[in-house]
């Protein structure tokens, strides 16, 4: 039953997907662990290409990127946005989901 904890933990603060890896179930660990990196590594692509005209408008002006310029750049990728984050979450939850209703091994 410790075990379990441990792995709850493992996988809901420290990284979805290694309370998996902790317990032995390598295959799903590494596929959450995989899915979480993709849906972060996507987010980040999404970032930057709304944020790149901005940042590539300032680099040629010299002058500093504001916060309100930010904001007004992502309000057009913020949809997909949202939708990345609810994904992630649901990987999350799946992760933390999985631990809490698999029954230990004899």
């Amino acid at each position: 039953m410790k075990r379990r904890w441990i792995a709850l933990l493992l996988s809901a603060l420290v990284l979805p997907g290694l309370g998996q890896l902790y317990l032995g179930r390598k295959v799903k660990g590494i596929a959450i662990i995989l899915a979480i990196n993709l849906l972060m590594l996507l987010a980040l692509f999404v970032l930057f290409k709304g944020l790149s005209p901005v940042i590539a408008a300032r680099i040629a002006s010299g002058t500093v990127v504001g916060p309100d310029e930010v904001l007004t750049a992502l309000q057009g990728v913020s949809g997909f946005g949202r939708a990345l984050l609810a994904v992630f979450a649901v990987a999350w939850g799946y992760s933390v989901i999985d631990i809490i209703t698999t029954r230990d091994e004899p």
